[in-house]
């Protein structure tokens, strides 16, 4: 349910969003996310996909899991990630289409 803009936020909810912001202020694990936007993956798949170590995708992984952003399943050997839900395709648009406006306007300025 989301928050009511008349009321503060209460400090551990604050808690929460920040931290969840925090993990995404890491160009790795944006781009293990950006990658899973594309579909399901494996740590190996992924690893390839961002040029980072399985080791590093892993740990990243772990994290985006604990904070809500990607689920996994196992299937045999392999344990397939992909993202939680809509939603965080949604706040990657968000931000993406933001900073594409921006880069839009400095171009029209740049041009005049």
């Amino acid at each position: 349910m989301p928050q009511n803009p008349e009321q503060p936020m209460p400090p551990e909810l604050l808690e929460l969003v920040a931290e969840r912001f925090k993990a995404l202020a890491e160009p790795a694990r944006l781009s293990i996310l950006d990658t899973l936007r594309r579909g399901e993956s494996t740590v190996g798949d992924l690893a390839e996909a961002t040029d980072l170590h399985p080791a590093n995708v892993s740990k990243h992984l772990q994290l985006l899991h604990h904070l809500g952003f990607v689920s996994r399943r196992k299937e045999g050997l392999y344990v397939h990630y992909s993202l939680a839900d809509d939603r965080v395709n949604e706040l990657c648009d968000m931000m993406c289409g933001k900073i594409q406006e921006e880069v839009e306007a400095r171009t029209r300025v740049f041009q005049s």
